[in-house]
């Protein structure tokens, strides 16, 4: 068997995830698939490239060796696509390319541009892995993304990009069933949801460590769920889980939304992008944050709880357009 792209683009995955559930989710495709896969392509070679643990994938001192020859072709191979796209169609006009992870400033955002921009081919690509996107963004196949660190897990930035801040510290509530005891107070306590399962998305880069961590400081150890989050949401409105979410979420008639006592669960609010052709243009990252920071205040003020939470704590949100 020859090695192909699709086959670098795997290894990368895998070696960027360290778990062949996540990395699969990545790329579109089955674990099962992306296991024969991975087989195959150790076969061909004749040795192993990665380890395979309790705790995921690790990849081994040649699995490491051949990721890194990998990783320069898989994006000078994105590059060059996207150049010749744009080459073959000098006159399609503007384009903006946006990544992002989940929001609900998205549509505000997406408004604002679009009747700021007229003209302007404006897409977007969603993806649980803030760092698949920005690994996107360096490889020039998305001009910006906007994405979420979680508290505690770094996110992997490659060199160069440009990164603004949109929040600080956005606080992560919880979504219970709407007769949930907890759900009668307007603070939760992390006690109070002990005898509950959680579910996570485990493919969300740090949510799951996050999670763990916040948990065991509290000394919790409830059963946790892993699965995607409109999966999650099903078993919330009967009261089988419980889970993290942005505080921007709106609450449904059988859910309800409620902060944690001292917010022990965060994530930061980022905007990526390259920088500017020259020194004297802005990047498209400082053209488009402006928009941004409206969508999200639109966004943040329209929830009804994370509402009283800013006023609780006094955030300048409720008073200025500017974070």
């Amino acid at each position: 068997m020859e090695l192909e792209v699709r086959h670098l683009r795997a290894l990368c995955a895998i070696a960027d995830t360290g778990s062949l559930h996540k990395a699969a989710r990545q790329l579109g495709m089955s674990q099962p698939s992306l296991t024969t896969q991975l087989r195959r392509i150790e076969n061909s070679l004749g040795a192993e490239l990665f380890s395979r643990e309790r705790t995921g994938c690790r990849p081994t001192p040649l699995g490491r060796s051949v990721v890194s020859r990998a990783r320069p072709l898989v994006s000078g191979l994105a590059a060059l696509v996207a150049e010749a796209r744009a080459a073959a169609d000098p006159a399609g006009g503007p384009r903006l390319r946006i990544g992002s992870t989940a929001s609900r400033a998205l549509v505000g955002w997406l408004r604002r541009l679009r009747q700021r921009l007229p003209g302007t081919d404006i897409s977007l690509q969603m993806d649980v892995s803030a760092n698949a996107l920005l690994r996107t963004v360096a490889a020039g196949q998305l001009d910006v993304a906007f994405v979420h660190e979680v508290e505690g897990c770094p996110l992997h930035v490659p060199e160069g990009l440009e990164m603004r801040v949109l929040v600080e510290r956005e606080p992560q509530f919880i979504s219970m069933a709407r007769d949930h005891p907890a759900a009668a107070s307007p603070v939760v306590e992390l006690a109070d949801l002990a005898g509950d399962r959680w579910m996570v998305d485990p493919t969300v880069d740090g949510e799951w460590d996050a999670l763990r961590r916040v948990l065991g400081a509290a000394g919790l150890n409830p059963p946790v769920l892993h699965g995607d989050y409109l999966t999650a949401a099903s078993l919330i409105a009967v009261g089988e889980a419980v889970a993290p979410c942005q505080p921007t979420s709106r609450p449904r008639e059988d859910m309800a939304i409620r902060p944690l006592r001292d917010d022990p669960l965060a994530v930061r609010l980022l905007l990526f992008s390259r920088p500017g052709p020259t020194t004297e243009e802005t990047s498209i990252g400082a053209q488009v944050y402006p928009d941004l920071e409206e969508a999200y205040r639109e966004a943040a003020l329209g929830a009804t709880d994370y509402r009283l939470w800013l006023t609780r704590n006094k955030s300048p949100l409720l008073h200025a357009p500017a974070l």
